[in-house]
């Protein structure tokens, strides 16, 4: 849209001076592009969605509150896990099959730990799957907690609780580390 304003020329001696107007800039396709990229980048743009893990938990009424769940031996081995570091113990804490006598780093040790684990628990007689109890002392990070779950779901292990450790069991932990 271009325009063009002119006066008429007066006769006269009078001395011309033209006015300068201000320019005028027609911004519809600039408009009209905006809307494009807008619409462009509203209907090709995906949310993130949340990623959570899903966890299980035990029911807390009343009723199941008092009464001790009871797991096979056979099939349990427990984790216990400290800053950056692990114990574990295959069975009961104070009669285990198998244990660790040192703690281990979580980040280099625990995918063959568990592994070795899953292997010698699906190979013994009447056993079904491997269950494992995480036990986080008060030491734990919760990036530990969240690399072992990790690592149980790497490996196909889908049997897993989030538990509180015993006064003997972090007193044990505690003791190795030192």
């Amino acid at each position: 849209m271009a325009e063009l304003n002119q006066k008429p020329q007066e006769t006269g001696k009078k001395k011309i001076r033209s006015r300068k107007m201000a320019p005028k800039v027609d911004l519809t396709a600039m408009v009209d592009l905006a809307f494009l990229l807008i619409t462009f980048f509203m209907l090709t743009t995906t949310l993130n969605k949340p990623a959570a893990m899903d966890i299980a938990m035990p029911d807390k009424t009343k009723e199941n509150v008092d009464s001790p769940v009871l797991i096979d031996e056979n099939r349990t081995a427990t984790l216990i896990l400290g800053d950056g570091k692990f114990m574990w113990y295959h069975g009961d804490f104070k009669k285990p099959f198998a244990a660790s006598e040192k703690p281990a780093d979580i980040e280099t040790t625990l995918a063959q730990v568990v592994a070795q684990l899953n292997a010698k628990i699906s190979t013994l007689p009447n056993t079904k799957d491997m269950i494992v109890l995480i036990k986080p002392s008060k030491e734990a990070r919760t990036k530990d907690v969240i690399r072992t779950i990790d690592e149980l779901k790497h490996q196909n292990i889908t049997r897993y609780v989030i538990g509180k450790t015993q006064d003997e069991e972090e007193k044990h932990l505690l003791a190795s580390i030192q």
